[in-house]
């Protein structure tokens, strides 16, 4: 089984900056991606960025292309989200998620981020 362990939500004012951070542990054998997803009230889950492990290809949404950052440490199964000229609108519950080869999906448990003045 695959645990996935997400930090570094929280409140931020608009403008501002935040790092979410998602571990992985357990029995991990090909992973192929890495990404966000985030889900806002009355909103279906919606793929923020990804990275794929192999050759470090990443892929964002249009909405928070220039802002947001993935980077991935495969070394130790760990990888990020640096969001910066945070808005209001980015104001949801981020999931990460681990795409294992040939098939297998995981998710983390989802962190608030909350981005108010």
């Amino acid at each position: 089984q695959v645990q996935l362990v997400e930090s570094g939500g929280g409140l931020a004012q608009p403008g501002g900056s935040l790092r979410l951070s998602c571990a992985a542990s357990g029995d991990i054998y090909r992973i192929n991606l890495m990404g966000w997803y985030r889900q806002a009230p009355g909103n279906q889950r919606e793929l923020v960025a990804n990275i794929r492990s192999t050759d470090g290809n990443v892929n964002y949404a249009d909405s928070v292309k220039g802002r947001f950052t993935i980077s991935g440490d495969n070394a130790k199964n760990t990888w990020y989200l640096q969001m910066n000229s945070l808005k209001p609108e980015d104001t949801a519950v981020y999931y990460c998620k681990l795409s294992e080869l040939p098939g297998s999906d995981f998710w983390g448990q989802g962190t608030q981020v909350t981005v108010s003045s």
